[in-house]
């Protein structure tokens, strides 16, 4: 007796333990759990449709084979949607892969509906919906094959994944296909059907007890892939409200990183958008009937234009009509107002408009219509040494015309002086056959610009100083180039013209150089540099004078071959002869040189930094100023 009482002592815990989990895995774990659709019915997992539908008619006889009052309705709900899932074939597809069981919150709601009434009060189908596929739209379907070829595409990807068995993924459809719509242009899009089951369980994630596929969020499910990621690991999943302005909203600003535009009334829109951006801005101005949010291109071309333009919206009253209309020749909306130079109308745009108009539009008007000179603009222009000409690469020899001032009335005068110059420029006819040399005096300048080899533009004088004092140095340039000094000064604009011209052969170019140090010995020529000529215009501020003055420049520095030579002063200069050919001009050359090895300063001027700072767009822009 005594040994049988210590053997059950000794074994008495590991026989409780042993007891407990029994009881744990057949009596509480089953009840944890709810049955699945196959257990509720009465079939087994790999059962036919026609032996799942047989199951279903024989526990609808016993309904009807028993008084209302006899039948729990919560039970005929439980059976009346595990049929709905099972005999659907897509729905239980996601089922059976996905655990995915739309009709549960569905049925949760019937059964709180229905509590206590009469079964035949109950109304089925508990789900209604009709097995069409999605709406079309302009996304691209993906399968496990393209979507291979999808991860080497550049941009963001808006991913879709839905079911042809989801009421809800089908209520979506018009919402995506706006959404689509809305992003074309700024994102790529695609939709994945949970057929694809490779590619769906690929995004999809897993559970970590059992490895099972699941979407957290449900169906339908949006997915992002941003820019830089093409791996599972740095995806975004959204888990906002299913809407299209959420969405668009969250694609924008969280996985594309959008700046946006706000809405301003005139005052604001006056002070933020109109003066604090600058001169060297055009200013766009996009008039709104609903005031929704700016559309996912409009966004886009904040970040994109953000060096050329600066934007603002504005909601369109009624009431306002006459303000806008005297400010900026506005009549209704939707419209996009640009305002450009000094003196000139605004260009109005009225419509809506899509990603490609806009980015036409702001290709047509991000530049004045006598376009600024800045490091952003010097290459298309033809006004850089290191670029060609408008023409092509082929032109030997081209010119730029530039104003020059500080801002202020007499700057934004000249500035209209030489836009009706380039209209005349533009506007002047000339015959078809013609050459240079065959074309009178007065044509000469009209022939070029209109040849692409005569580009006009202007200088911000104080902001741009560098450029300005390097071409315009003499005894009173600073009543053109840097700061105002004293209230009293003077502003004086000025105009000179660049002759751009690159060599047949570097032989022609005779560098002559005084090496230093033991760095300057590395120093050799920036091949596919053009040399420059510059004629500084005496004349009056008269259109027809600098028309002429212009003509007369072009036509000498096409027929002269004027010899010229390049060194430093110790100023870090280029020097040259005055011109002999042009008592008009005053006249210098420049061939820069590189060095390889030391940080050699280029004897040309770069515009880079010399443009004021963008003021107030959300992201950083490239500004041109070196201060911040």
């Amino acid at each position: 007796m005594a040994s049988a009482a210590v053997i059950a002592k000794r074994y008495a815990i590991p026989i409780i333990l042993v007891v407990l989990a029994v009881i744990w895995q057949l009596v509480i774990l089953p009840t944890s759990f709810p049955r699945s659709h196959y257990d509720v019915i009465g079939v087994k997992q790999n059962s036919t449709s026609e032996e799942i539908i047989e199951a279903y008619q024989g526990l609808a006889l016993q309904w009807h084979s028993y008084k209302d009052t006899e039948i729990i309705t919560e039970n005929v709900i439980e059976i009346q949607h595990a049929f709905e899932v099972l005999s659907n074939q897509f729905r239980r597809r996601d089922y059976d892969l996905f655990n995915f069981d739309e009709l549960q919150d569905v049925a949760k709601a019937a059964k709180k509906q229905y509590a206590g009434d009469k079964f035949s009060r109950l109304k089925l189908p508990l789900l209604k919906m009709s097995e069409t596929d999605l709406i079309d739209d302009n996304s691209e379907v993906l399968t496990a094959e393209n979507f291979k070829s999808m991860l080497g595409e550049e941009g963001t990807w808006l991913i879709l994944v839905y079911s042809l068995g989801s009421g809800n993924s089908q209520q979506f459809a018009h919402s995506w296909k706006k959404i689509v719509d809305w992003l074309d242009g700024v994102a790529n899009t695609g939709k994945v059907e949970l057929g694809e089951v490779q590619l769906a369980s690929y995004l999809a994630e897993r559970n970590r007890a059992t490895g099972h596929p699941f979407f957290r969020y449900g169906l339908p499910s949006i997915i992002a892939f941003p820019r830089t990621c093409r791996r599972l690991d740095c995806l975004v999943r959204y888990s906002g409200e299913l809407n299209v302005d959420a969405i668009v909203d969250w694609t924008a600003t969280d996985i594309l990183g959008l700046p946006r535009i706000l809405y301003y009334s005139l005052e604001p829109l006056v002070t933020e958008v109109i003066r604090k951006p600058g001169p060297h801005k055009v200013k766009v101005i996009c008039f709104s009937k609903t005031g929704q949010r700016a559309a996912p291109f409009l966004r886009q071309a904040v970040r994109d234009y953000s060096a050329y333009a600066s934007f603002g919206l504005v909601l369109w009253r009624e009431e306002n009509a006459t303000l806008w209309w005297n400010m900026f020749g506005v009549d209704s909306a939707p419209a996009i107002v640009f305002l450009k130079d000094p003196g000139a109308e605004p260009v109005v745009h009225y419509g809506a408009t899509n990603s490609s108009v806009f980015h036409n539009l702001m290709e047509q008007h991000k530049s004045h219509a006598l376009p600024q000179l800045r490091s952003i603009t010097s290459m298309d222009l033809g006004c850089d040494v290191k670029g060609y000409s408008r023409a092509g690469n082929d032109t030997l020899t081209w010119y730029c015309v530039i104003v020059a001032g500080k801002l202020g009335s007499k700057l934004s005068k000249a500035r209209e002086i030489m836009r009706s110059v380039q209209d005349n420029l533009t506007n002047e006819v000339i015959p078809g056959t013609a050459s240079i040399s065959s074309l009178p005096d007065s044509l000469v300048a009209a022939y070029a610009f209109q040849q692409k080899r005569l580009t006009l533009a202007w200088l911000d004088g104080d902001a741009q100083k560098k450029y300005c004092f390097f071409y315009l140095h003499s005894e009173n340039v600073f009543e053109t180039c840097g700061p105002r000094r004293y209230a009293e000064e003077e502003d004086v604009p000025r105009v000179f013209l660049v002759r751009y011209r690159r060599n047949n052969s570097e032989v022609n170019i005779d560098v002559k150089q005084q090496y230093k140090n033991i760095w300057d010995t590395f120093r050799e020529d920036e091949e596919g540099l053009a040399s420059q000529l510059v004629a500084k215009y005496n004349g009056s501020m008269e259109g027809p004078e600098i028309l002429s003055w212009m003509s007369n420049t072009i036509k000498d520095g096409d027929s002269s071959d004027l010899p010229y030579f390049v060194k430093k002063d110790e100023g870090g200069n280029v020097q040259s002869p005055s011109s002999s050919k042009d008592k008009r001009a005053n006249v210098q050359s420049g061939h820069p040189s590189k060095d390889k090895r030391a940080n050699v300063q280029s004897p040309y001027p770069s515009i880079t930094d010399d443009v004021p700072q963008d003021a107030y767009q959300a992201l950083e822009s490239d500004s041109d100023s070196d201060s911040k």
